[in-house]
C-alpha cells in the first residue's frame, strides 16, 4: 500500500493531526468564521502541543459558539468565568477572556477592511508565499512578517497574538506554504 509522505512534524499515530495536516494546514483559507476559529486555536496553542489543541477543537467549538464571531464578542463575564470548570477546554482564564476580546477586534478589523480575509491576505499581496522547507524543525519559529503581523494586531486589540502564534497562524491559514519539500501534500 502506497503512503504518503508527510512534513516531519505531524504524528501520524493521532488521526485528528493527519487530518489536520492533510486537509487544513496551509490551504489558503478566506472564510472569516474559519480564520476566527484558527486565530483562537493559535492563541490556545500559546505554551502548549497543537496536539492538545486538536484534541480539544470539538470542545473549544461548542464552549465558542462555534466560534460565532458575534456571539463571541458578547459573552459576559459570568460565561466565561463557568468555562474555566469545562475539562474539556483548556482553562487558562487570560486565553478564555482572550477569545472574547479577540472577536471584538475581529469585528473592528471587518468593519475597517470589509472583511478579516482582505485584511489578513493584504499582509502576503493576495498570494501565499512559499517557502522551500527542507528540515521543519530547522525553519524559524517566527519571520519578520509575522513579527509585523503580531505587532499590529497587538496595536488593534488582540491577545496572545506574539510573533510565534502569528506565524503558526500564517502558515495554518495558507499565507505562507511551509511543506517540507518532499511532503506529498505540498
Amino acid at each position: 500500500m502506497f503512503h504518503m509522505k508527510r512534513c516531519s512534524w505531524v504524528k501520524e499515530s493521532n488521526p485528528l493531526y493527519v487530518a489536520y495536516h492533510d486537509d487544513e494546514w496551509g490551504k489558503p483559507l478566506h472564510d472569516d468564521c474559519k480564520l476566527f476559529e484558527l486565530l483562537c486555536l493559535e492563541t490556545y496553542q500559546a505554551g502548549l502541543s497543537w496536539e492538545i489543541v486538536l484534541n480539544k477543537r470539538q470542545a473549544f467549538n461548542e464552549a465558542f459558539h462555534h466560534y460565532d464571531i458575534q456571539k463571541v464578542a458578547q459573552m459576559t463575564d459570568d460565561e466565561l468565568d463557568g468555562l474555566l470548570t469545562n475539562s474539556a477546554i483548556v482553562r487558562n482564564r487570560r486565553k478564555i477572556y482572550a477569545t472574547r476580546a479577540n472577536a471584538q477586534a475581529f469585528i473592528k478589523v471587518q468593519e475597517e477592511f470589509g472583511s478579516f480575509d482582505r485584511y489578513l491576505w493584504e499582509w502576503v499581496d493576495f498570494t501565499p508565499l512559499v517557502n522551500e522547507v527542507e528540515d521543519y524543525a530547522t525553519f524559524p519559529a517566527s519571520t519578520p512578517l509575522s513579527e509585523r503581523l503580531s505587532k499590529d494586531l497587538k496595536k488593534r486589540g488582540f491577545k496572545f497574538v506574539g510573533p510565534v502564534c502569528a506565524y503558526s497562524y500564517l502558515q495554518a491559514a495558507g499565507l505562507v506554504n511551509d511543506h517540507e519539500i518532499d511532503c506529498d501534500f505540498r
